[in-house]
Protein backbone atom coordinates (compact mmCIF):
# COMPACT_ATOMS: atom_id res chain seq x y z
CA UNK A 1 0.00 0.00 0.00
CA UNK A 2 2.88 2.39 0.80
CA UNK A 3 6.40 2.89 -0.53
CA UNK A 4 8.92 1.29 1.81
CA UNK A 5 10.80 4.49 2.66
CA UNK A 6 7.84 6.87 2.50
CA UNK A 7 8.69 8.32 5.92
CA UNK A 8 12.46 8.40 5.58
CA UNK A 9 13.70 11.63 7.16
CA UNK A 10 10.39 12.21 8.97
CA UNK A 11 10.33 12.67 12.76
CA UNK A 12 6.99 11.98 14.48
CA UNK A 13 5.95 12.50 18.11
CA UNK A 14 3.13 10.25 19.36
CA UNK A 15 1.53 11.00 22.71
CA UNK A 16 0.44 7.89 24.54
CA UNK A 17 2.62 6.00 22.08
CA UNK A 18 3.76 3.17 24.31
CA UNK A 19 0.62 1.03 24.10
CA UNK A 20 -2.70 0.62 22.36
CA UNK A 21 -3.59 2.69 19.33
CA UNK A 22 -0.55 4.91 19.76
CA UNK A 23 1.82 1.98 19.49
CA UNK A 24 -0.11 0.60 16.50
CA UNK A 25 0.44 3.87 14.65
CA UNK A 26 4.06 3.99 15.75
CA UNK A 27 4.62 0.50 14.30
CA UNK A 28 3.24 1.51 10.92
CA UNK A 29 5.26 4.71 10.70
CA UNK A 30 8.43 2.97 11.87
CA UNK A 31 7.94 0.29 9.20
CA UNK A 32 7.95 3.08 6.62
CA UNK A 33 11.21 4.61 7.83
CA UNK A 34 10.04 7.26 10.31
CA UNK A 35 11.99 8.28 13.39
CA UNK A 36 9.39 7.90 16.13
CA UNK A 37 9.25 9.60 19.50
CA UNK A 38 6.88 8.06 22.04
CA UNK A 39 5.77 9.87 25.16
CA UNK A 40 3.78 8.91 28.23
CA UNK A 41 4.08 8.99 32.00
CA UNK A 42 5.56 5.50 32.45
CA UNK A 43 9.11 5.48 31.12
CA UNK A 44 9.49 1.71 31.57
CA UNK A 45 6.53 1.09 29.26
CA UNK A 46 7.97 3.47 26.67
CA UNK A 47 11.36 1.79 26.81
CA UNK A 48 9.76 -1.60 26.15
CA UNK A 49 7.90 -0.14 23.18
CA UNK A 50 11.07 1.47 21.83
CA UNK A 51 13.00 -1.80 22.16
CA UNK A 52 10.22 -3.65 20.31
CA UNK A 53 10.19 -1.14 17.45
CA UNK A 54 13.95 -1.17 17.08
CA UNK A 55 14.06 -4.97 17.11
CA UNK A 56 11.29 -5.31 14.52
CA UNK A 57 12.17 -2.50 12.13
CA UNK A 58 15.71 -1.37 12.95
CA UNK A 59 14.33 2.15 13.22
CA UNK A 60 15.26 5.23 15.20
CA UNK A 61 12.89 5.24 18.19
CA UNK A 62 12.98 7.19 21.45
CA UNK A 63 10.86 7.38 24.60
CA UNK A 64 10.20 10.52 26.63
CA UNK A 65 8.57 10.63 30.06
CA UNK A 66 5.83 13.25 29.77
CA UNK A 67 2.70 14.25 31.64
CA UNK A 68 0.80 16.24 29.06
CA UNK A 69 -1.35 17.80 31.79
CA UNK A 70 1.67 19.99 32.62
CA UNK A 71 2.24 22.75 30.06
CA UNK A 72 5.73 23.28 31.51
CA UNK A 73 6.62 19.59 31.13
CA UNK A 74 5.31 19.62 27.56
CA UNK A 75 7.44 22.64 26.64
CA UNK A 76 10.54 21.03 28.15
CA UNK A 77 10.11 17.75 26.28
CA UNK A 78 9.37 19.43 22.94
CA UNK A 79 12.45 21.64 23.38
CA UNK A 80 14.55 18.59 24.26
CA UNK A 81 13.48 16.79 21.09
CA UNK A 82 14.26 19.85 18.95
CA UNK A 83 17.69 20.27 20.52
CA UNK A 84 18.77 16.64 20.72
CA UNK A 85 17.15 15.15 17.61
CA UNK A 86 15.96 17.94 15.36
CA UNK A 87 12.58 19.42 14.39
CA UNK A 88 9.52 17.24 14.36
CA UNK A 89 7.70 16.87 11.06
CA UNK A 90 4.46 15.51 12.54
CA UNK A 91 2.56 15.14 15.79
CA UNK A 92 -0.04 12.50 16.68
CA UNK A 93 -2.28 13.49 19.60
CA UNK A 94 -3.31 10.08 20.90
CA UNK A 95 -3.04 10.29 24.70
CA UNK A 96 -6.43 10.04 26.37
CA UNK A 97 -8.39 8.57 29.22
CA UNK A 98 -12.00 7.55 29.73
CA UNK A 99 -14.43 5.57 31.84
CA UNK A 100 -18.20 5.11 31.95
CA UNK A 101 -20.25 6.84 34.62
CA UNK A 102 -23.64 8.37 35.14
CA UNK A 103 -23.00 12.08 34.74
CA UNK A 104 -24.79 12.96 37.97
CA UNK A 105 -22.30 10.76 39.84
CA UNK A 106 -19.18 12.52 38.54
CA UNK A 107 -17.04 14.46 41.00
CA UNK A 108 -15.04 17.50 39.87
CA UNK A 109 -11.87 15.41 40.17
CA UNK A 110 -13.35 12.69 37.97
CA UNK A 111 -14.27 15.25 35.33
CA UNK A 112 -10.78 16.74 35.41
CA UNK A 113 -9.17 13.29 35.21
CA UNK A 114 -10.46 13.13 31.63
CA UNK A 115 -10.61 16.74 30.51
CA UNK A 116 -7.14 17.66 31.80
CA UNK A 117 -5.59 14.97 29.58
CA UNK A 118 -7.81 15.00 26.51
CA UNK A 119 -8.77 18.67 26.27
CA UNK A 120 -6.06 20.72 27.97
CA UNK A 121 -3.13 18.33 27.53
CA UNK A 122 -3.70 17.88 23.82
CA UNK A 123 -3.86 21.63 23.36
CA UNK A 124 -0.61 22.11 25.30
CA UNK A 125 1.25 19.67 23.04
CA UNK A 126 -0.27 21.04 19.83
CA UNK A 127 0.55 24.61 20.79
CA UNK A 128 4.12 23.78 21.89
CA UNK A 129 4.93 21.95 18.67
CA UNK A 130 3.10 24.51 16.53
CA UNK A 131 5.07 27.35 18.08
CA UNK A 132 8.34 25.66 17.13
CA UNK A 133 7.20 25.12 13.55
CA UNK A 134 6.02 28.71 13.23
CA UNK A 135 9.20 30.15 14.77
CA UNK A 136 11.32 28.10 12.37
CA UNK A 137 9.02 28.71 9.40
CA UNK A 138 8.72 24.93 9.02
CA UNK A 139 5.83 22.88 7.63
CA UNK A 140 4.14 20.37 9.91
CA UNK A 141 1.20 18.04 10.27
CA UNK A 142 -0.96 17.27 13.31
CA UNK A 143 -3.21 14.24 13.61
CA UNK A 144 -5.57 14.02 16.59
CA UNK A 145 -7.43 10.86 17.58
CA UNK A 146 -11.01 11.73 18.49
CA UNK A 147 -14.17 9.58 18.62
CA UNK A 148 -17.30 9.09 16.57
CA UNK A 149 -19.11 10.72 19.49
CA UNK A 150 -18.03 14.14 18.22
CA UNK A 151 -20.93 13.74 15.76
CA UNK A 152 -23.43 11.67 17.73
CA UNK A 153 -22.68 12.49 21.36
CA UNK A 154 -22.62 9.56 23.78
CA UNK A 155 -24.26 8.99 27.15
CA UNK A 156 -22.23 8.05 30.22
CA UNK A 157 -18.93 9.38 28.79
CA UNK A 158 -19.77 13.08 28.86
CA UNK A 159 -16.31 14.41 29.92
CA UNK A 160 -14.73 12.51 27.03
CA UNK A 161 -17.43 13.51 24.56
CA UNK A 162 -17.06 17.18 25.52
CA UNK A 163 -13.26 17.07 25.38
CA UNK A 164 -13.04 15.17 22.09
CA UNK A 165 -15.54 17.59 20.54
CA UNK A 166 -13.16 20.34 21.59
CA UNK A 167 -10.32 18.62 19.73
CA UNK A 168 -12.51 18.34 16.64
CA UNK A 169 -13.11 22.10 16.86
CA UNK A 170 -9.39 22.72 17.42
CA UNK A 171 -8.60 20.69 14.30
CA UNK A 172 -10.96 22.71 12.12
CA UNK A 173 -9.99 26.06 13.66
CA UNK A 174 -6.22 25.63 13.43
CA UNK A 175 -6.46 24.12 9.97
CA UNK A 176 -7.62 27.56 8.84
CA UNK A 177 -5.39 29.62 11.13
CA UNK A 178 -2.18 27.66 10.54
CA UNK A 179 -2.86 26.47 6.99
CA UNK A 180 -1.11 29.52 5.48
CA UNK A 181 1.94 28.57 7.56
CA UNK A 182 2.03 25.12 5.88
CA UNK A 183 0.78 23.36 9.02
CA UNK A 184 -2.02 20.87 8.42
CA UNK A 185 -4.41 19.50 11.06
CA UNK A 186 -6.65 16.48 10.65
CA UNK A 187 -8.28 13.91 12.91
CA UNK A 188 -9.38 10.29 12.94
CA UNK A 189 -12.57 9.24 14.71
CA UNK A 190 -12.09 5.49 15.18
CA UNK A 191 -14.85 3.08 16.04
CA UNK A 192 -14.29 0.06 18.24
CA UNK A 193 -10.65 -1.02 18.00
CA UNK A 194 -10.23 -3.24 21.07
CA UNK A 195 -7.37 -2.43 23.44
CA UNK A 196 -7.03 -3.89 26.91
CA UNK A 197 -7.13 -0.58 28.75
CA UNK A 198 -10.05 1.00 26.92
CA UNK A 199 -12.13 -2.19 26.94
CA UNK A 200 -11.79 -2.67 30.70
CA UNK A 201 -12.95 0.89 31.43
CA UNK A 202 -15.62 1.30 28.78
CA UNK A 203 -17.02 -2.23 28.40
CA UNK A 204 -16.89 -3.74 31.92
CA UNK A 205 -18.40 -7.17 32.50
CA UNK A 206 -21.74 -5.88 33.71
CA UNK A 207 -25.22 -7.20 32.82
CA UNK A 208 -24.32 -9.23 29.75
CA UNK A 209 -21.67 -6.79 28.58
CA UNK A 210 -19.07 -9.56 28.74
CA UNK A 211 -20.48 -10.92 25.46
CA UNK A 212 -20.85 -7.54 23.77
CA UNK A 213 -17.78 -7.84 21.52
CA UNK A 214 -19.43 -10.58 19.48
CA UNK A 215 -22.62 -8.54 19.22
CA UNK A 216 -20.70 -5.43 18.15
CA UNK A 217 -19.10 -7.45 15.36
CA UNK A 218 -22.52 -8.57 14.15
CA UNK A 219 -23.93 -5.05 14.39
CA UNK A 220 -21.11 -3.53 12.33
CA UNK A 221 -21.85 -3.37 8.59
CA UNK A 222 -18.45 -4.97 7.87
CA UNK A 223 -19.10 -7.72 10.48
CA UNK A 224 -15.81 -7.06 12.23
CA UNK A 225 -14.17 -4.71 14.71
CA UNK A 226 -11.20 -2.48 13.95
CA UNK A 227 -7.52 -3.40 14.20
CA UNK A 228 -4.25 -1.61 14.81
CA UNK A 229 -3.45 -2.01 11.12
CA UNK A 230 -6.61 -0.11 10.22
CA UNK A 231 -5.69 2.99 12.20
CA UNK A 232 -1.98 2.68 11.37
CA UNK A 233 -2.67 2.67 7.64
CA UNK A 234 -4.99 5.67 7.81
CA UNK A 235 -2.56 7.63 10.00
CA UNK A 236 0.25 6.91 7.54
CA UNK A 237 -1.89 8.18 4.66
CA UNK A 238 -3.01 11.36 6.42
CA UNK A 239 0.50 12.34 7.53
CA UNK A 240 2.28 11.31 4.31
CA UNK A 241 4.83 14.00 3.36
CA UNK A 242 3.31 14.67 -0.05
CA UNK A 243 -0.29 14.68 1.20
CA UNK A 244 -0.32 18.46 1.56
CA UNK A 245 -3.91 19.34 0.63
CA UNK A 246 -5.83 17.25 3.17
CA UNK A 247 -6.58 19.76 5.92
CA UNK A 248 -9.23 20.34 8.57
CA UNK A 249 -10.90 16.94 8.19
CA UNK A 250 -12.12 14.44 10.78
CA UNK A 251 -12.29 11.04 9.12
CA UNK A 252 -14.51 8.37 10.66
CA UNK A 253 -12.89 4.93 10.71
CA UNK A 254 -15.51 2.51 11.99
CA UNK A 255 -16.74 0.26 9.17
CA UNK A 256 -19.96 2.28 9.00
CA UNK A 257 -20.91 1.52 12.61
CA UNK A 258 -22.00 5.03 13.59
CA UNK A 259 -24.17 5.27 10.46
CA UNK A 260 -25.85 1.96 11.25
CA UNK A 261 -26.11 2.15 15.03
CA UNK A 262 -25.70 5.72 16.23
CA UNK A 263 -24.28 6.63 19.64
CA UNK A 264 -22.42 4.16 21.84
CA UNK A 265 -23.39 3.06 25.37
CA UNK A 266 -27.13 3.66 25.05
CA UNK A 267 -27.66 0.09 26.30
CA UNK A 268 -26.24 1.15 29.67
CA UNK A 269 -29.51 2.96 30.33
CA UNK A 270 -30.79 -0.41 31.55
CA UNK A 271 -28.19 -0.60 34.35
CA UNK A 272 -29.31 -0.25 37.95
CA UNK A 273 -27.40 1.07 40.97
CA UNK A 274 -25.71 -2.28 41.54
CA UNK A 275 -24.52 -2.44 37.93
CA UNK A 276 -23.06 1.06 38.13
CA UNK A 277 -21.29 0.25 41.39
CA UNK A 278 -19.75 -2.81 39.74
CA UNK A 279 -18.69 -0.80 36.68
CA UNK A 280 -17.06 1.83 38.91
CA UNK A 281 -15.08 -0.78 40.81
CA UNK A 282 -13.86 -2.43 37.60
CA UNK A 283 -12.79 0.95 36.21
CA UNK A 284 -10.82 1.67 39.37
CA UNK A 285 -9.06 -1.67 39.08
CA UNK A 286 -8.21 -1.00 35.44
CA UNK A 287 -6.86 2.47 36.22
CA UNK A 288 -4.68 1.06 38.99
CA UNK A 289 -2.85 -1.15 36.50
CA UNK A 290 -2.65 1.17 33.47
CA UNK A 291 -1.89 4.77 32.62
CA UNK A 292 -4.93 6.42 30.97
CA UNK A 293 -2.67 8.66 28.88
CA UNK A 294 -1.29 5.60 27.11
CA UNK A 295 -4.56 4.08 26.03
CA UNK A 296 -5.93 6.33 23.33
CA UNK A 297 -9.39 5.93 24.83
Amino acid sequence: MFEKNLYQGQRVLITGGGTGLGFAMARKLASLGAEVHLCGRRLAVLEQAVDALQAEFGCQAFGHALDIRSAENVTQVVEHIWQQHGPLTALINNAAGNFVSRTEDLSPNAFHAISDIVFRGTFYVTQAVGRKWIAGQLPGAVLSIVVTWVDTGAPFVVPSAMSKAGLDAMTKSLAVEWGPKRIRLNAIAPGVIPTQGASSRLRPDVKGNEDSADQRRLDNPTRRLGTGDDIGNLAAYILAPENTWLNGQTITLDGGDALANGAYFTDYQAWDDEDWASAKQKAKSANASANPQEQGA
